[in-house]
């Protein structure tokens, strides 16, 4: 009798699957014991204390949920810290909230990078800040990477400062359990201190230390609790009797700040996309390697599904156009995955792959979405720049290089979703990190490296592959075993785990959030008009500065 073997599970869907399960994971942060120790307190979770602060059922970005997720033999979920972009009574804010539960909130190396990338889009966007402040200082065996360098902890305090001299950002602290020792920088290079009568502490020492150091004995309320520091030392502003009712004075505190106004103009009503999202597990392959209609893809972001193209008919491989997202005008780039039919007396062009025209193309159109403060979209799967003799000679060379400076200048606010592959100096191109997208997110299926694993074999292995073949031999053992880690090795390393675990992306999204998701970052970008470049941009320093 004939058997049938079993469907094979989509790739994006299992990716996702699996990708949901590891967040579900890290969101429990130390887990449930820590958890309860803090109730007993009275105190709220750290999670619980972010949920009773954002609006009820409004957008929350978690900016680097699996951050160092894979070190630490897995007790730093989170580099015990959770941060964000949410809104609070209404406008949009970032949120940093240090996660008591994991080591006690001390702060790992990769902390410092994640407050910092909280910093940097409360900079660049110009939203208030707020930090819920918890933590026992700098994680004593990993000072190394935390205390000293150009972006160690010290930079967090130069960014306060900025937002607090140049920048106008508001800056709220709540300090909400231990801030000890430089740590209390940070609340006090903020604008306003709320503090929490009974659980709050703060002081560059604790009991302990001044008791070695000095040989006095105080106990922690007297030397940086609430009622001192609101009632005697002045360093706190407001004090709350539980968390709950600091988390409230806190959205009051917002409620009461000039409104953010959204710019009026260009403003449409939403139009549903085309297809559903859930279509996106059915249109992307289940192997990456295969092509796909990106114009299907877009059928699910886009209202209505429509992509009013720009040139359509040069450089097919890379598609431009204008778009609307729940009514909010943005200028989108993507990688076309099909194979591009040529023109006559010309052989077909790969898809995913930039060539000379469609690179031109490109940054002839973000230049005028710049002109125009046109927000722009990179859709990312790209497999990078063409090579060989005919490209070289059309000047792909030159041609790339205005693409890529046209986007690195481009004052608009830029905005990243990596489908598939971001490889090779296309990735750069496609708004890649280090040109300060102001927001990079990815699918699942997200795959950043410099190439993929097999065109690396055959970059580092394939001439003695090649002999191997001619001779009609199998290749020596220890290039077989050079290969197969290889190959492993970029495998791992092309995991859209291992790029968000790196801070490589702000965050994994699945592709029912990604339409929404986007929608709130264009909301979000749109509040500032000045220049989106950068970390941020500091005014112009007249002569009440100096």
């Amino acid at each position: 009798m004939a058997t049938t073997s079993a469907p094979r599970p989509h790739r994006l869907r299992t990716l996702t699957d699996e990708y949901l399960a590891l967040a579900r994971k890290l969101r429990e942060g130390g887990g449930a014991k820590r958890v309860q120790k803090m109730h007993e307190k009275g105190q709220l979770s750290p999670r619980e204390r972010v949920q009773a602060l954002l609006d009820p059922a409004s957008p929350w970005l978690e900016l680097g949920l699996l951050v160092a997720y894979d070190q630490y033999d897995g007790q730093a979920p989170g580099a015990g810290v959770i941060t964000g972009v949410g809104c609070v009574a209404g406008r949009p804010c970032v949120v940093v909230a240090n996660d008591a539960t994991v080591k006690a909130g001390s702060w790992w190396p990769e902390t410092i990078t994640k407050i910092l990338r909280a910093q940097e889009v409360a900079m660049r966007q110009r939203i208030p800040i707020i930090y819920l402040v918890d933590s026992a200082g700098v994680n004593l065996p990993y000072q190394g990477g935390v205390f000293p360098g150009q972006y160690g902890a010290a930079r967090i305090f130069y960014y306060n400062s900025l937002m607090r001299r140049y920048l106008n950002v508001p800056q709220v602290s709540a300090v909400m359990g231990s801030c000890i020792a430089g740590g209390a920088y940070l609340p006090a290079l903020s604008d306003v201190i709320f503090m929490v009568e009974g659980t709050s502490f703060m002081g560059l020492g604790g009991p302990n230390l001044v008791k070695g150091a000095t040989g006095q004995v105080v106990d922690a309320e007297t030397l940086g609790g609430a009622a001192m520091h609101t009632a005697v030392s002045a360093v706190a502003h407001y004090r709350a009797a539980t968390d709950a009712e600091c988390i409230t004075m806190i959205r009051g505190y917002l409620d009461r700040l000039p409104a953010a106004t959204l710019p009026a103009a260009g403003t449409h009503a939403t139009v549903a996309p085309k297809r559903p999202p859930g279509d996106l597990y059915d249109i992307l392959p289940a192997d990456h390697r295969l092509s796909y209609d990106m114009h299907q893809v877009l059928n699910c972001v886009l209202d209505g599904g429509v992509l009013e193209e720009f040139q359509p008919d040069i450089g097919k491989e890379l598609l431009c156009g204008h778009a609307r997202i729940e009514g909010q005008p943005v200028a989108v780039l993507a990688n076309a995955r099909t194979v591009i039919k040529g023109k006559p007396g010309q052989v077909p062009r790969i898809g995913g792959i930039i060539y000379t025209e469609s690179a031109e193309k490109a940054a002839y159109f973000i230049d005028n979405a710049s002109r125009e403060r046109m927000p722009l979209l990179f859709v990312q799967d790209v497999s990078g720049f063409m090579v060989g003799p005919e490209a070289e000679q059309s000047g792909i060379i030159r041609a790339g290089a205005r693409f890529v400076e046209a986007m690195a200048t481009a004052t608009v606010p830029k905005l990243v979703l990596t489908l598939n592959h971001a490889s090779g100096a296309g990735y750069y191109a496609m708004a890649g990190q280090g040109f300060d997208p102001d927001f990079i997110l990815s699918w699942p299926t997200g795959r950043m490296a410099v190439m993929e694993g097999e065109s690396a074999v055959g970059a580092v292995h394939g001439p003695e592959l090649a002999r191997a073949r001619a001779e009609q031999r199998p290749p020596a053992p220890e290039v077989q075993a050079a290969v197969e880690a290889m190959r492993a090795d970029y495998e791992h390393q092309l995991d859209a785990k291992y790029a968000a675990a790196r801070g490589f992306v702000d965050a994994i999204v699945t592709v029912e959030e990604t339409r929404d998701l986007l929608a709130f970052l264009l909301r979000v970008t749109s509040l500032y008009r000045g220049p989106h470049l950068g970390p941020f941009v500091l005014p112009p320093l007249d002569a009440s500065h100096a």
